[in-house]
This record gives structure tokens, C-alpha cells and sequence, in this order.
């Protein structure tokens, strides 16, 4: 039992010190990008810094399962060259029982990972856009889904115009039972525009069977109100912004994941996307646990053996070959060409597979 702590422990020190050098490097290279994209817009160092700090936990996710692959090299090739697995080898304990605490420790820090780094980056990320409008302090467009409907907010320097829609289609190029309200610089409404069927191209918003309120100076807007069977407003919003908005599923918390997909398919939308980054989240803990497996597999060896540098080049690649392999497979599901089940848990089981076959051959054949 002690000396599966001392192992976890071991594996520990050297996950946590591998993602702290990660976490430093990736922070300096967003700050530097970031001064460098908004030299122009005279944002000050401690402004790129606040930005950097808010992107870094969506980098750092995106290469956990790398720091996993990394710390355990770093981990068995230390105890190689101490020799602690040879002694424990001639204590009875087979490398097989020696994998098991980095196992559990890969696989707790996976279920960490997905149950409180995912919505702490999510929530970042969100609020990474909301800086990064309000420094650029330009156009903004926001998009939301809510159980009332669809809603986008769109800025410009003439005003704020708010739109909310019942539902839209497929690719969000149509929205239906539509309102549009409009609002001065200064806060103030200026009219409502209710519409059957809203499409946007062209930078216009084309309406059908549409019924217009002026609220700026009209005693009696219903009075006044005039209605169109087509209508057309200028927007800033492309098509594009529009599915950008709701297209990105790494922004949304796993725990609020379920309910955002309700609402998307309710809303008209596809939600494929959704789904697939879900059960591949679920997916993440054996997903390092496979990363653990493919660096103890070429570095359990003694290093007086040789061809230390040979094996560990290996494993590297094999293990940023699964990554790959991984990320390849995720948008096969996204874009349909695979179940989504199999896309997500099919590679890290299969890489789990493979590498105990190649351990129990290098232990026992």
C-alpha cells in the first residue's frame, strides 16, 4: 500500500510540475499574441495580461492530455534511473500493479478535469469575448438561446437593435415569429418590428408579413404602426457570426450541456456538435489513462538497457499521434460520418487496449 502512494505521489509531482511549466509558457505566448493583435487599439500590458490570464484555462485544456503523456515519461524514466522499478520487480510486484496508481491518479484527474476545469474554462472563454469587445470597443453581436427563444443583441454606433426569435432552421439562416426591437445610443426605444419569417443575406435582414411600431414621438404607436409583406433591415451580422455564436460547444459548461441541447433542438437547430464534445468530455479520463499507457510502455525499461532516447521518441509520437487521432475522430461525429458513441470512446479504448497488449508482451512474452 505504501508504495502505491509513493508511486501516486510520484506521478503527482511530476503531472502537477509539468502542467505549471505548460501553464507558464502558454501564458507568456498568449500575452505576447495578444499585444501584438491589439497594438493598434493602445491596449496596456496589464490589460493583455487580464486577457491572457482568461484564455489560458481553453489552451490549457486542449493539451491536458499531452502534460498526461509528458508526466509519465517524466515519471517511470526518473524511477529507471534510480532503479525503484527493478527493486520492485524483485519485491514480487509486477509492472502491471506498478501502473495501477498512475492509472487511478490519470483517471481522477480526468474526472477532475471534466467536472470542474471544463466549466471554469467555459466560463472564461465567455468572458475572454466580453473583454475583448468591450477593449476593441466596436461592434458587438451576441447570441444566446433561452427557453423563451432565440436572442442576439446587435451594436453598432447608430444604436442597439435586440432580436428574438421562436425558433429558427437548421442553419440559422432563417428565424421565424421574429422581433426586432431598436434603441438609440442613449438607451431610448425607438421602434418594434414583429415578423413572420426573418432571413438574413446580403447584410440585410429580409422579413415577410412584418408589422412596424414607431415608439420614438408616437402618442399612439398602434396607431401609427404600419405593415409591410416585406421589409428590410441593414445588419452588421453575418450568417457566419450568427452560427459562430451557438457553434462553439467548448463554451458551454459540461453540467449546463444537456440542457443547452434541449433547448438548440427545440429551438430548430441541429445540436450534433453538442452531443459529440459531450461524450467525448466523458471520454476524457480514458483518454489519459490511455496517455499513461503509451509512455510506460517504452520507458519501464532499465535505462542501462539503451535506446532510452529511441523509446522515448516513440512514445511521444504515439502519443501526439493519439491526440490526432482523437481530434480527427471528434469531427468525423461532429460532421455525421461516424456514430457518435464510437467517435467519442472508440480511439481511447482502443489505444488502451493496444498498449496493455504491449506491456503484458514486454512483461511476459
Amino acid at each position: 500500500m505504501r508504495l502505491d502512494l509513493y508511486f501516486a505521489r510520484r506521478f503527482l509531482r511530476a503531472l502537477l510540475m509539468t502542467l505549471g511549466i505548460f501553464c507558464g509558457l502558454i501564458l507568456m505566448i498568449e500575452t505576447v499574441d495578444i499585444i501584438r493583435d491589439f497594438a493598434a487599439d493602445g491596449i496596456t500590458a496589464a490589460q493583455s495580461l487580464n486577457l491572457a490570464l482568461l484564455r489560458l484555462p481553453t489552451t490549457i485544456y486542449g493539451f491536458l492530455p499531452i502534460i498526461v503523456a509528458i508526466a509519465t515519461l517524466i515519471m517511470f524514466l526518473g524511477l529507471a534511473r534510480s532503479s525503484e522499478l527493478v527493486v520492485a520487480r524483485a519485491a514480487g510486484r509486477s509492472a502491471m500493479r506498478s501502473l495501477l496508481p498512475p492509472v487511478a491518479v490519470a483517471f481522477l484527474f480526468g474526472v477532475v478535469t471534466v467536472a470542474v476545469l471544463n466549466p471554469i474554462a467555459a466560463t472564461t472563454e465567455r468572458r475572454y469575448e466580453e473583454r475583448e469587445n468591450l477593449y476593441l470597443d466596436g461592434d458587438r453581436q451576441i447570441f444566446s438561446v433561452s427557453d423563451e427563444g432565440l436572442w442576439l443583441r446587435e451594436g453598432t454606433a447608430s444604436g442597439q437593435m435586440v432580436i428574438r426569435a421562436t425558433r429558427a432552421n437548421l442553419d440559422g439562416s432563417a428565424l421565424h415569429d421574429v422581433t426586432f426591437l431598436g434603441f438609440s445610443t442613449g438607451g431610448l426605444p425607438l421602434y418594434r418590428i414583429e415578423a413572420q419569417e426573418a432571413r438574413i443575406a446580403d447584410g440585410q435582414w429580409h422579413l415577410r408579413e412584418a408589422k412596424r411600431w414607431p415608439l420614438e414621438g408616437a402618442a399612439n404607436p398602434e396607431a401609427a404602426a404600419t405593415q409591410s409583406r416585406e421589409l428590410t433591415l441593414t445588419t452588421s451580422l453575418t450568417l457566419e457570426e450568427i452560427q459562430d455564436r451557438f457553434g462553439v460547444p467548448a463554451a458551454v459548461a459540461i453540467w449546463d450541456m444537456p440542457d443547452h441541447i434541449a433547448r438548440l433542438e427545440g429551438a430548430g437547430f441541429s445540436a450534433r456538435a453538442y452531443k459529440m464534445w459531450l461524450q467525448s468530455e466523458l471520454a476524457l479520463p480514458l483518454s489519459f489513462v490511455a496517455m499513461v499507457l503509451i509512455g510506460a510502455g517504452f520507458t519501464m525499461r532499465h535505462t542501462r538497457l539503451g535506446r532510452t532516447s529511441t523509446l522515448v521518441l516513440t512514445a511521444i509520437i504515439l502519443a501526439f499521434g493519439f491526440y490526432f487521432l482523437r481530434s480527427f475522430s471528434i469531427v468525423l461525429g461532429e460532421n455525421g460520418m461516424l456514430p457518435i458513441a464510437l467517435a467519442a470512446w472508440a480511439p481511447p479504448v482502443a489505444v488502451i487496449f493496444a498498449s496493455l497488449a504491449l506491456l503484458l508482451h514486454l512483461e511476459d512474452g
